[in-house]
């Protein structure tokens, strides 16, 4: 097989799998969830193995551990959210009207030192982008709706994604050593090598931001609280676990944060300190958590990881917004291959036949 056909033929794989991907995105959410709780608990189960337990046995204990801190956890959790769920929403009108009167004195104090001129040109643009990122907010949610947060997909969350886990966790290595036997002779000890640094990308990454999430939920949940704002569980918790999205954790936080004080407290004081909860959690993350947890080896620039969840989402839904990282960074080993490669190569070098 020529370099041609065989890039046909994964090119030709590839639409096939991102068209499959796309009409079936609706019922791989479960699937792709259980596959990653059986990645992140691989480790785990490997350990329990060389300790002399059996794969079987490792499988059972971690599995039913996992699933079971979780419900334990989400059990205790829900009555205080539920409660903090309905008071934020009692306060979204004191919000939306707080927010009406700061843009009305920012208008009014832009119309007192700039010309009437600059000042409609600057609404006209305003209502253009931003009736374009409404509607771009409105088609995420929407197919983050239809793919994530249907009943139907909430149910087979519950009931199929622990069936998965445990499944994958069990024939893990036997689905790995199953690959690598189908692999091209030739090229098995090249595309081993990318893998494993897949498997590292992907590893640290995924497992160490977990824990920058988890360490940053409960700081800021627990901060919050102390503070005495009156959501200040659901906040923190929310913020902290959408911080594997690069900065966007904090600076949500930070708006619903301190929207919410200014209507509660009548003070500034407050609202300054929710401020400096989110700006010194976030310092933490960018110099001590992410450093220390995930390393600066992984090779994920912020700005792809951005790029790849927002593409996932609007693509696959919530199951595109999973597979966003594992994407991201099998992309990013190979584009690094492919350089070095062409580094290396006669293309890059020249020589006397590749002279024009």
């Amino acid at each position: 097989m020529t370099g041609i056909q065989r890039a046909i033929t994964w090119g030709t794989s590839l639409v096939v799998m991102l068209v499959l991907l796309h009409l079936l995105s609706s019922i791989l959410l479960p699937f792709v969830a259980g596959m990653a709780v059986a990645y992140f608990l691989d480790p785990v189960a490997d350990w329990l193995e060389a300790k002399g337990l059996s794969r079987l046995l490792a499988t059972i204990i971690i599995t039913l551990i996992f699933f079971a801190v979780v419900g334990l956890g989400l059990a205790l959790l829900f009555p205080l959210l539920q409660g903090q769920v309905i008071a934020i929403a009692d306060r979204i009108p004191d919000i939306v009207a707080l927010i009406r009167n700061v843009a009305e004195q920012a208008r009014a104090y832009a119309e007192s030192v700039l010309p009437a001129d600059a000042i409609q040109r600057a609404g006209d643009a305003a209502s253009d982008y931003s009736g374009t990122i409404v509607g771009w907010l409105k088609s995420v949610a929407a197919r983050l709706w239809s793919g994530g947060m249907a009943l139907f997909q909430l149910v087979s969350m519950i009931l199929i994604m622990p069936i998965v886990s445990f499944y994958m966790l069990l024939e893990w290595d036997r689905i790995v050593a199953h690959v690598d036997r189908l692999l091209p002779r030739k090229q098995a000890p090249v595309i081993r090598e990318q893998l494993i640094l897949i498997d590292q990308t992907i590893s640290a990454f995924v497992r160490g931001q977990a824990t920058v999430c988890l360490v940053l939920a409960a700081y800021y949940g627990i901060a919050l609280t102390v503070l005495g704002l009156e959501t200040g569980l659901l906040i923190g918790l929310g913020a902290g676990l959408i911080s594997f999205v690069p900065y966007v954790g904090a600076m949500t936080g930070i708006s619903v944060g301190v929207g919410v004080a200014m209507v509660q407290f009548d003070s500034f004081s407050p609202v300054f300190l929710v401020a400096i909860i989110f700006i010194v959690g976030q310092i933490c993350e960018s110099y001590v958590l992410t450093p220390k947890l995930v390393g600066s080896k992984v090779g994920l620039h912020d700005l792809w990881i951005i790029f790849a969840l927002m593409a996932g989402g609007v693509l696959f839904g919530f199951t595109g917004v999973l597979l966003a990282v594992p994407t991201a960074a099998i992309i990013g080993v190979l584009i690094r291959f492919a350089t070095s490669r062409y580094l290396d190569s006669a293309l890059y070098h020249g020589n006397s036949e590749d002279q024009l």
